[in-house]
Protein backbone atom coordinates (compact mmCIF):
# COMPACT_ATOMS: atom_id res chain seq x y z
CA UNK A 1 0.00 0.00 0.00
CA UNK A 2 1.43 3.55 -1.20
CA UNK A 3 1.35 6.14 1.93
CA UNK A 4 1.82 9.66 1.46
CA UNK A 5 4.62 10.93 2.56
CA UNK A 6 3.18 13.75 4.89
CA UNK A 7 2.15 10.48 6.85
CA UNK A 8 4.87 8.42 8.89
CA UNK A 9 3.72 5.30 9.50
CA UNK A 10 6.01 2.49 10.89
CA UNK A 11 6.51 -0.13 8.50
CA UNK A 12 5.35 -3.13 10.92
CA UNK A 13 2.15 -1.31 10.71
CA UNK A 14 2.17 -0.97 6.74
CA UNK A 15 2.92 -4.60 6.15
CA UNK A 16 0.38 -5.27 8.37
CA UNK A 17 -1.94 -3.47 6.59
CA UNK A 18 -1.13 -4.44 2.98
CA UNK A 19 -1.78 -8.33 4.44
CA UNK A 20 -5.18 -7.08 5.69
CA UNK A 21 -5.88 -5.49 2.28
CA UNK A 22 -5.01 -8.86 1.26
CA UNK A 23 -6.92 -11.26 2.36
CA UNK A 24 -10.11 -8.77 3.05
CA UNK A 25 -10.23 -8.58 -0.56
CA UNK A 26 -13.10 -11.38 -0.99
CA UNK A 27 -15.22 -9.46 1.67
CA UNK A 28 -14.90 -6.20 0.50
CA UNK A 29 -16.28 -7.22 -3.03
CA UNK A 30 -19.64 -8.89 -1.08
CA UNK A 31 -19.95 -5.48 0.03
CA UNK A 32 -19.71 -3.73 -3.35
CA UNK A 33 -22.62 -6.55 -4.65
CA UNK A 34 -24.94 -5.02 -1.76
CA UNK A 35 -23.98 -1.63 -2.13
CA UNK A 36 -24.38 -1.60 -6.33
CA UNK A 37 -27.92 -3.45 -5.41
CA UNK A 38 -28.54 -0.32 -2.47
CA UNK A 39 -27.51 2.30 -4.79
CA UNK A 40 -29.81 1.06 -7.97
CA UNK A 41 -32.75 0.79 -5.34
CA UNK A 42 -32.46 5.03 -3.96
CA UNK A 43 -32.59 5.94 -7.51
CA UNK A 44 -35.16 3.95 -8.45
CA UNK A 45 -36.75 5.45 -5.44
CA UNK A 46 -35.51 9.10 -6.54
CA UNK A 47 -36.70 7.97 -10.42
CA UNK A 48 -40.33 7.03 -8.93
CA UNK A 49 -41.29 9.65 -6.97
CA UNK A 50 -40.38 12.30 -9.13
CA UNK A 51 -37.83 14.33 -7.45
CA UNK A 52 -37.64 17.37 -8.54
CA UNK A 53 -34.85 20.86 -7.70
CA UNK A 54 -38.37 22.17 -6.89
CA UNK A 55 -38.70 20.21 -3.91
CA UNK A 56 -35.74 21.66 -2.62
CA UNK A 57 -37.41 25.34 -2.13
CA UNK A 58 -37.24 26.47 1.43
CA UNK A 59 -41.11 26.52 3.50
CA UNK A 60 -41.12 29.13 6.59
CA UNK A 61 -43.89 29.37 9.33
CA UNK A 62 -46.04 26.51 9.52
CA UNK A 63 -44.68 24.67 6.18
CA UNK A 64 -48.28 23.93 4.62
CA UNK A 65 -48.08 21.98 1.47
CA UNK A 66 -44.36 21.72 1.36
CA UNK A 67 -44.14 19.67 -1.67
CA UNK A 68 -40.26 18.80 -0.63
CA UNK A 69 -40.87 17.21 2.35
CA UNK A 70 -43.68 15.01 1.36
CA UNK A 71 -41.42 13.43 -1.38
CA UNK A 72 -38.62 12.90 0.78
CA UNK A 73 -41.09 11.03 3.11
CA UNK A 74 -42.04 8.66 -0.01
CA UNK A 75 -38.25 8.26 -1.18
CA UNK A 76 -37.24 6.84 2.08
CA UNK A 77 -40.15 4.79 2.29
CA UNK A 78 -39.52 3.30 -1.25
CA UNK A 79 -35.80 3.17 -0.54
CA UNK A 80 -37.08 1.15 2.89
CA UNK A 81 -39.42 -0.53 1.56
CA UNK A 82 -41.64 0.98 3.93
CA UNK A 83 -46.00 1.63 3.54
CA UNK A 84 -44.88 5.06 5.13
CA UNK A 85 -41.86 7.36 6.45
CA UNK A 86 -41.68 10.21 8.38
CA UNK A 87 -38.67 12.14 7.60
CA UNK A 88 -37.50 15.61 9.21
CA UNK A 89 -33.85 17.65 10.36
CA UNK A 90 -35.91 18.51 13.94
CA UNK A 91 -35.56 14.85 15.27
CA UNK A 92 -32.52 15.78 17.09
CA UNK A 93 -30.69 12.46 17.61
CA UNK A 94 -31.74 8.83 16.91
CA UNK A 95 -33.04 8.86 20.49
CA UNK A 96 -35.38 11.60 19.56
CA UNK A 97 -36.94 9.77 16.50
CA UNK A 98 -36.71 6.44 18.64
CA UNK A 99 -38.68 8.31 21.76
CA UNK A 100 -41.01 10.19 19.40
CA UNK A 101 -41.76 6.37 17.99
CA UNK A 102 -42.67 5.11 21.61
CA UNK A 103 -44.31 7.54 22.65
CA UNK A 104 -46.67 7.69 19.21
CA UNK A 105 -47.94 4.60 20.04
CA UNK A 106 -47.95 3.51 23.29
CA UNK A 107 -50.42 4.88 25.88
CA UNK A 108 -50.60 4.33 29.51
CA UNK A 109 -51.11 0.62 30.89
CA UNK A 110 -49.11 -0.59 27.99
CA UNK A 111 -46.14 -3.27 27.81
CA UNK A 112 -43.26 -2.91 25.94
CA UNK A 113 -41.16 -5.68 25.74
CA UNK A 114 -37.48 -5.43 24.94
CA UNK A 115 -36.53 -8.95 23.95
CA UNK A 116 -32.13 -7.95 22.96
CA UNK A 117 -31.79 -7.11 26.26
CA UNK A 118 -30.63 -3.77 28.40
CA UNK A 119 -31.08 -1.16 25.57
CA UNK A 120 -28.51 1.43 24.15
CA UNK A 121 -27.48 4.04 27.03
CA UNK A 122 -29.63 7.21 26.08
CA UNK A 123 -32.84 4.96 25.84
CA UNK A 124 -32.01 3.97 29.31
CA UNK A 125 -33.89 7.35 30.49
CA UNK A 126 -36.38 7.01 28.04
CA UNK A 127 -37.98 4.40 29.55
CA UNK A 128 -37.10 5.09 33.23
CA UNK A 129 -35.05 2.86 33.90
CA UNK A 130 -31.98 5.43 34.76
CA UNK A 131 -32.29 9.02 35.91
CA UNK A 132 -35.07 10.44 38.10
CA UNK A 133 -38.05 9.40 35.03
CA UNK A 134 -39.27 12.68 34.85
CA UNK A 135 -41.05 12.66 31.47
CA UNK A 136 -39.94 8.87 30.98
CA UNK A 137 -42.37 5.91 29.22
CA UNK A 138 -42.83 5.07 33.17
CA UNK A 139 -43.82 8.19 34.42
CA UNK A 140 -46.85 7.92 31.44
CA UNK A 141 -47.78 4.46 33.22
CA UNK A 142 -46.19 2.49 30.46
CA UNK A 143 -44.47 -0.70 31.91
CA UNK A 144 -41.44 -2.32 30.66
CA UNK A 145 -40.26 -6.20 30.62
CA UNK A 146 -36.86 -7.44 29.25
CA UNK A 147 -35.62 -10.46 28.02
CA UNK A 148 -32.06 -11.02 27.92
CA UNK A 149 -29.58 -12.36 25.77
CA UNK A 150 -28.02 -15.56 25.87
CA UNK A 151 -24.84 -16.23 26.78
CA UNK A 152 -23.60 -16.09 23.32
CA UNK A 153 -24.97 -12.66 22.46
CA UNK A 154 -27.97 -13.88 20.68
CA UNK A 155 -31.49 -13.85 20.75
CA UNK A 156 -33.20 -16.43 23.42
CA UNK A 157 -35.81 -17.57 21.16
CA UNK A 158 -37.50 -19.46 23.67
CA UNK A 159 -37.32 -17.41 26.41
CA UNK A 160 -39.33 -14.33 24.15
CA UNK A 161 -41.29 -17.31 23.13
CA UNK A 162 -42.79 -17.24 26.80
CA UNK A 163 -41.75 -13.04 27.47
CA UNK A 164 -44.81 -12.55 24.90
CA UNK A 165 -48.19 -12.68 26.10
CA UNK A 166 -51.40 -11.63 24.35
CA UNK A 167 -51.89 -8.39 25.75
CA UNK A 168 -48.55 -7.28 24.97
CA UNK A 169 -48.21 -4.10 22.89
CA UNK A 170 -44.73 -3.86 21.86
CA UNK A 171 -41.88 -5.83 21.59
CA UNK A 172 -39.14 -3.86 21.01
CA UNK A 173 -35.69 -5.16 18.91
CA UNK A 174 -32.23 -2.86 19.65
CA UNK A 175 -30.54 -3.77 15.73
CA UNK A 176 -27.40 -2.64 16.69
CA UNK A 177 -24.39 -3.49 19.40
CA UNK A 178 -24.38 -0.64 21.41
CA UNK A 179 -21.63 -1.12 23.63
CA UNK A 180 -21.97 -4.50 23.93
CA UNK A 181 -19.60 -7.12 22.48
CA UNK A 182 -22.91 -8.98 21.35
CA UNK A 183 -23.95 -9.79 17.68
CA UNK A 184 -25.49 -7.38 15.43
CA UNK A 185 -28.79 -8.64 13.91
CA UNK A 186 -29.42 -9.11 10.64
CA UNK A 187 -32.73 -8.70 9.27
CA UNK A 188 -33.15 -12.67 9.36
CA UNK A 189 -33.08 -12.54 12.75
CA UNK A 190 -35.61 -9.73 13.27
CA UNK A 191 -37.79 -11.97 10.98
CA UNK A 192 -37.52 -15.02 13.32
CA UNK A 193 -38.08 -12.30 16.37
CA UNK A 194 -41.39 -11.10 14.67
CA UNK A 195 -42.70 -14.10 13.63
CA UNK A 196 -42.24 -15.49 17.34
CA UNK A 197 -44.22 -12.18 18.61
CA UNK A 198 -47.06 -12.68 16.34
CA UNK A 199 -47.91 -15.61 16.71
CA UNK A 200 -48.28 -15.13 20.80
CA UNK A 201 -50.06 -11.68 20.62
CA UNK A 202 -51.25 -11.15 16.45
CA UNK A 203 -51.74 -7.15 17.52
CA UNK A 204 -48.03 -6.54 18.94
CA UNK A 205 -46.11 -3.82 17.68
CA UNK A 206 -42.84 -5.22 16.79
CA UNK A 207 -40.52 -1.62 17.02
CA UNK A 208 -36.99 -1.97 16.03
CA UNK A 209 -33.90 0.21 16.52
CA UNK A 210 -32.22 0.42 13.20
CA UNK A 211 -29.52 2.68 13.69
CA UNK A 212 -26.19 1.78 11.77
CA UNK A 213 -28.27 -1.06 10.28
CA UNK A 214 -29.86 1.13 7.15
CA UNK A 215 -28.28 0.05 3.88
CA UNK A 216 -25.90 -2.88 5.03
CA UNK A 217 -27.94 -5.40 4.05
CA UNK A 218 -30.06 -5.52 0.71
CA UNK A 219 -33.34 -5.20 2.65
CA UNK A 220 -34.35 -3.53 6.03
CA UNK A 221 -36.76 -4.93 8.81
CA UNK A 222 -39.77 -3.30 8.26
CA UNK A 223 -39.83 -6.17 4.46
CA UNK A 224 -39.13 -8.93 7.42
CA UNK A 225 -41.91 -8.53 9.96
CA UNK A 226 -41.48 -5.23 12.09
CA UNK A 227 -43.87 -2.56 12.16
CA UNK A 228 -42.19 0.58 12.56
CA UNK A 229 -38.46 1.03 12.70
CA UNK A 230 -36.53 4.74 13.28
CA UNK A 231 -32.78 5.68 12.98
CA UNK A 232 -30.76 8.80 12.34
CA UNK A 233 -29.68 11.16 9.58
CA UNK A 234 -26.34 11.56 11.20
CA UNK A 235 -25.75 7.60 10.67
CA UNK A 236 -26.05 5.18 7.32
CA UNK A 237 -29.22 7.50 6.36
CA UNK A 238 -27.86 10.26 6.18
CA UNK A 239 -25.06 9.67 3.51
CA UNK A 240 -22.65 11.80 5.08
CA UNK A 241 -24.35 14.95 4.23
CA UNK A 242 -27.67 15.29 6.23
CA UNK A 243 -26.93 17.87 9.38
CA UNK A 244 -29.05 16.48 11.35
CA UNK A 245 -32.56 14.96 11.56
CA UNK A 246 -33.97 11.35 12.12
CA UNK A 247 -36.51 9.17 10.57
CA UNK A 248 -39.18 6.87 11.30
CA UNK A 249 -40.68 4.82 8.81
CA UNK A 250 -43.18 1.54 9.21
CA UNK A 251 -47.08 0.62 8.69
CA UNK A 252 -48.87 3.47 7.29
CA UNK A 253 -50.95 4.27 10.45
CA UNK A 254 -48.26 3.64 13.29
CA UNK A 255 -46.13 6.17 11.43
CA UNK A 256 -49.25 8.96 11.35
CA UNK A 257 -49.39 8.41 15.20
CA UNK A 258 -46.03 9.17 15.39
CA UNK A 259 -46.69 12.15 13.59
CA UNK A 260 -48.90 13.56 16.11
CA UNK A 261 -46.44 13.12 18.90
CA UNK A 262 -44.07 15.04 16.89
CA UNK A 263 -46.18 17.90 16.21
CA UNK A 264 -49.73 18.11 17.24
CA UNK A 265 -52.68 16.09 17.14
CA UNK A 266 -54.92 16.71 13.96
CA UNK A 267 -51.82 18.80 12.34
CA UNK A 268 -49.15 15.30 12.71
CA UNK A 269 -47.22 15.51 9.38
CA UNK A 270 -49.23 18.33 7.63
CA UNK A 271 -47.09 21.19 9.53
CA UNK A 272 -43.71 21.78 9.52
CA UNK A 273 -41.58 24.12 7.48
CA UNK A 274 -38.16 22.76 6.07
CA UNK A 275 -36.27 26.10 6.50
CA UNK A 276 -34.20 25.08 3.27
CA UNK A 277 -32.75 21.56 4.47
CA UNK A 278 -34.15 19.59 2.28
CA UNK A 279 -32.04 19.47 -0.64
CA UNK A 280 -29.00 18.13 1.66
CA UNK A 281 -31.57 15.56 3.18
CA UNK A 282 -32.35 14.56 -0.66
CA UNK A 283 -28.60 14.52 -1.31
CA UNK A 284 -28.19 12.61 1.41
CA UNK A 285 -30.23 10.29 1.37
CA UNK A 286 -29.18 9.43 -2.41
CA UNK A 287 -25.86 9.33 -1.30
CA UNK A 288 -26.84 6.75 1.75
CA UNK A 289 -25.67 3.15 -0.09
CA UNK A 290 -22.84 4.01 -1.32
CA UNK A 291 -21.17 5.82 1.97
CA UNK A 292 -22.74 3.00 3.80
CA UNK A 293 -20.49 0.43 1.74
CA UNK A 294 -17.31 2.54 2.28
CA UNK A 295 -18.29 2.72 6.39
CA UNK A 296 -18.33 -1.35 6.00
CA UNK A 297 -15.09 -1.37 3.88
CA UNK A 298 -13.30 0.42 6.33
CA UNK A 299 -14.43 -1.82 9.50
CA UNK A 300 -13.55 -5.15 7.49
CA UNK A 301 -10.38 -3.77 6.94
CA UNK A 302 -10.02 -2.25 10.69
CA UNK A 303 -11.01 -6.03 11.69
CA UNK A 304 -8.20 -7.60 9.77
CA UNK A 305 -5.50 -4.93 10.42
CA UNK A 306 -6.22 -5.31 13.97
CA UNK A 307 -6.18 -8.94 14.14
CA UNK A 308 -3.28 -9.29 12.20
CA UNK A 309 -1.38 -6.61 14.89
CA UNK A 310 -2.59 -9.46 17.68
CA UNK A 311 -6.19 -8.04 18.58
CA UNK A 312 -8.98 -9.83 19.14
CA UNK A 313 -11.82 -7.83 16.92
CA UNK A 314 -15.92 -8.55 16.52
CA UNK A 315 -16.86 -9.06 13.80
CA UNK A 316 -14.10 -10.89 12.33
CA UNK A 317 -13.23 -9.70 9.08
CA UNK A 318 -15.05 -12.60 7.38
CA UNK A 319 -17.68 -12.98 9.01
CA UNK A 320 -20.79 -11.24 7.94
CA UNK A 321 -22.51 -7.70 8.92
CA UNK A 322 -25.63 -6.48 10.19
CA UNK A 323 -23.97 -3.46 10.81
CA UNK A 324 -21.28 -0.62 10.05
CA UNK A 325 -19.91 -0.98 14.08
CA UNK A 326 -16.14 -2.59 14.11
CA UNK A 327 -15.37 -3.50 18.12
CA UNK A 328 -11.20 -3.90 18.84
CA UNK A 329 -10.65 -5.16 22.25
CA UNK A 330 -7.32 -3.33 23.48
CA UNK A 331 -6.84 -4.65 26.89
CA UNK A 332 -6.20 -1.79 28.63
CA UNK A 333 -7.61 1.90 29.56
CA UNK A 334 -4.16 3.51 28.14
CA UNK A 335 -3.96 1.60 24.62
CA UNK A 336 -7.75 2.39 24.23
CA UNK A 337 -7.38 6.13 24.53
CA UNK A 338 -4.25 6.03 21.96
CA UNK A 339 -6.47 4.41 19.70
CA UNK A 340 -8.86 6.96 19.91
CA UNK A 341 -6.55 9.91 19.45
CA UNK A 342 -4.87 8.08 16.74
CA UNK A 343 -8.35 8.15 14.89
CA UNK A 344 -8.69 11.83 15.47
CA UNK A 345 -5.34 12.47 13.76
CA UNK A 346 -6.33 10.94 10.56
CA UNK A 347 -9.57 13.18 10.67
CA UNK A 348 -10.00 15.83 8.00
CA UNK A 349 -11.94 17.71 10.72
CA UNK A 350 -9.85 18.83 14.22
CA UNK A 351 -6.94 16.26 14.06
CA UNK A 352 -5.31 18.70 15.93
CA UNK A 353 -7.59 17.79 18.62
CA UNK A 354 -6.67 15.54 21.65
CA UNK A 355 -9.65 13.20 22.90
CA UNK A 356 -9.50 12.73 26.47
CA UNK A 357 -12.38 10.69 28.52
CA UNK A 358 -15.16 12.99 29.96
CA UNK A 359 -18.16 12.32 32.00
CA UNK A 360 -20.94 12.60 28.75
CA UNK A 361 -24.46 13.03 29.92
CA UNK A 362 -26.62 10.00 29.33
CA UNK A 363 -24.06 7.48 30.32
CA UNK A 364 -22.83 5.73 33.56
CA UNK A 365 -19.42 6.19 33.53
CA UNK A 366 -16.66 8.55 31.39
CA UNK A 367 -16.50 7.90 27.76
CA UNK A 368 -13.78 9.14 24.76
CA UNK A 369 -15.03 10.27 21.90
CA UNK A 370 -12.96 10.89 18.55
CA UNK A 371 -14.87 12.19 15.90
CA UNK A 372 -12.94 15.19 13.53
CA UNK A 373 -16.35 15.18 11.53
CA UNK A 374 -17.93 17.23 8.62
CA UNK A 375 -21.33 17.26 10.95
CA UNK A 376 -20.80 17.29 14.90
CA UNK A 377 -21.39 13.68 15.92
CA UNK A 378 -21.89 12.21 12.47
CA UNK A 379 -21.13 8.60 13.00
CA UNK A 380 -21.02 7.51 9.78
CA UNK A 381 -17.90 9.46 9.71
CA UNK A 382 -14.68 8.03 10.77
CA UNK A 383 -15.15 8.01 14.58
CA UNK A 384 -14.06 5.48 17.36
CA UNK A 385 -15.54 6.33 21.04
CA UNK A 386 -15.80 3.64 23.97
CA UNK A 387 -16.88 4.00 27.45
CA UNK A 388 -14.01 3.66 30.25
CA UNK A 389 -14.72 0.27 31.50
CA UNK A 390 -14.12 -3.28 31.54
CA UNK A 391 -13.33 -4.94 28.84
CA UNK A 392 -11.67 -1.74 27.36
CA UNK A 393 -13.15 -2.41 23.95
CA UNK A 394 -13.50 0.65 21.09
CA UNK A 395 -16.40 0.80 18.82
CA UNK A 396 -15.11 2.55 15.52
CA UNK A 397 -17.66 3.32 12.48
CA UNK A 398 -18.35 5.10 9.64
CA UNK A 399 -15.80 6.46 7.13
CA UNK A 400 -16.89 8.31 4.29
CA UNK A 401 -14.64 7.15 1.96
CA UNK A 402 -12.66 4.15 2.54
CA UNK A 403 -9.17 5.57 0.85
CA UNK A 404 -8.65 8.08 3.96
CA UNK A 405 -11.03 6.14 6.49
CA UNK A 406 -8.13 3.09 6.24
CA UNK A 407 -5.32 5.42 6.95
CA UNK A 408 -7.53 6.75 10.10
CA UNK A 409 -7.02 3.09 11.29
CA UNK A 410 -3.38 3.09 10.56
CA UNK A 411 -2.88 6.25 12.32
CA UNK A 412 -4.66 4.43 15.39
CA UNK A 413 -2.49 1.32 15.20
CA UNK A 414 0.42 3.95 14.82
CA UNK A 415 -0.41 5.81 17.80
CA UNK A 416 -0.61 3.21 20.11
CA UNK A 417 2.88 1.43 18.40
CA UNK A 418 4.46 5.02 19.48
CA UNK A 419 2.90 5.00 23.41
CA UNK A 420 4.09 1.50 23.32
CA UNK A 421 1.29 -0.46 22.96
CA UNK A 422 2.36 -2.67 19.63
CA UNK A 423 5.06 -5.26 20.19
Amino acid sequence: MQIYPAFHIDKKITDAADEALRKAQPALKRIDEVTDYNQQKMLAAFIHCGVSESHFAASTGYGYGDRGREVLDQVYAQALGAEDALVRYNFVSGTHALTVALFGVLRPGDTMLCVTGLPYDTLQSVIGLTGDGNGSLKEYGIHYRQVDLKKDGTPDYEAIEHAVQPDTKMVYIQRSRGYSLRPSLFVEDIEKIAAIAKRRAPNCIVMVDNCYGEFVQKEEPVAHGADLMAGSLIKNPGGGVAPTGGYIAGRKDLVESCSYRLTTPGTGREIGCTLGNNRELFMGAFHAPHVTGEALKTAVFTSALFEELGYAVTPRWDEPRADIIQAVLLRTREALIAFCQGIQKGSPVDSFVLPEPWGMPGYDCQVIMAAGTFTLGASVELSADAPLRAPWAVWMQGGLNFHSARLGSMLAAQSMLEKGFLG
